[in-house]
């Protein structure tokens, strides 16, 4: 078979399996990434998250990762809900940590799609990633033409906004390669302007990770700042701020992955039962939540931070 028969196979099974775009580009170092990484890294944006700096190497060539890649496969998948908790006073959680942990739901799909290349190609060697690796995922995502980095850092897609999940596939074999799209933010600075903690730079494009609200309520182990009391507008885990002013995001659409719908009681949970919550509670709302990497302490650290 060609490489565009390849390319074209992949694609289909991608899509059925929910994904709602999926890109190619050539595995090769990326050197432009490299030096932008580095000067943030030498700047302290990457706060206490001391594994950005690790695997460096890695981090900016796939070949490092999968000897002899050639392709490396972008995938997005959305997670937009129109969803809200129903007390406006509640501590709010970000919309991606509604639903099951999208580590274990897209891991599953991305070994079933390598699975199908397994079976209808022959022995191609790959990797599943997802966000759990030194992987560059935006700067791929943007080669393939899911979408530009915008002035926010998070990619976004002239139809479908940015409230996606990215996955990668990295494989030994060649197919045909996509281009990267416009950069549509022009003069818009909305983002810029809504971030409460000046996270997002004046000019836009450079997040200092140690100043983001979602740094200091999942990444962030010890105890949050002084300084930045009254300036989280009541995140008390990750923040949608710079997604909800995008101009871009009135394009997205509610999500159709049944794995991504929250708990029953989650959305119900008023102000006065967040700040009592117990650890038997959380266990339970949370139990296979992306929410447990900051733990019961955690997230009672948060709430009390927002009081």
């Amino acid at each position: 078979m060609s490489k565009a028969k390849y390319t074209s196979l992949i694609t289909q099974e991608a899509n059925r399996l929910g994904f709602d775009f999926v890109g190619f580009a050539k595995a090769e170092k990326l050197d432009d990434a490299a030096k932008n990484l580095e000067r943030w890294l030498n700047q302290g944006m990457q706060g206490k998250m001391g594994y950005m700096a690790n695997h460096f190497d890695k981090r900016i060539d796939p070949r490092k990762l999968v000897p002899g890649a050639k392709t490396v496969v972008t995938l997005t998948y959305n997670h937009f809900t129109e969803k809200k908790q129903e007390d406006p006073t509640a501590p709010k959680i970000s919309k991606y940590a509604y639903g099951k942990d999208y580590h274990f739901v897209l891991k599953n799909k991305l070994k079933t799609l390598l699975n199908f290349i397994h079976e209808t190609i022959g022995a191609v060697d790959g990797r599943c990633f997802v966000d759990s690796a030194p992987v560059m995922e935006r700067e791929w995502a943007k080669k393939t033409g899911a979408g530009w980095i915008g002035k926010n850092t998070l990619l976004i897609h002239p139809k479908k906004g940015s409230y996606f999940f990215l996955a990668e596939l990295i494989i030994d074999i060649e197919l045909v390669y996509d281009h990267p799209i416009k950069d549509y933010c022009g003069r818009c600075t909305r983002c810029i302007d809504a971030c409460p903690t000046e996270a997002i730079s004046p000019n836009g494009y450079v997040v200092d990770g140690s100043k983001c609200i979602s740094y200091f309520t999942i990444e962030l182990k010890e105890t949050i700042p002084p300084d930045y009391k009254d300036k989280f507008d009541n995140w008390m885990f990750g923040c949608d701020i710079c997604q909800d002013v995008c101009p871009w995001n009135r394009f997205s659409k509610q999500h159709q992955e049944p794995e991504f719908e929250p708990h029953p009681h989650l959305l119900e949970l008023k102000k006065e039962e967040w700040e009592e919550i117990t650890e038997e509670v959380f266990r339970e709302i949370f139990r296979k939540s992306p929410v447990k990497r900051t733990k019961y302490a955690g997230l009672k650290r948060n709430i009390d931070f927002l009081k």
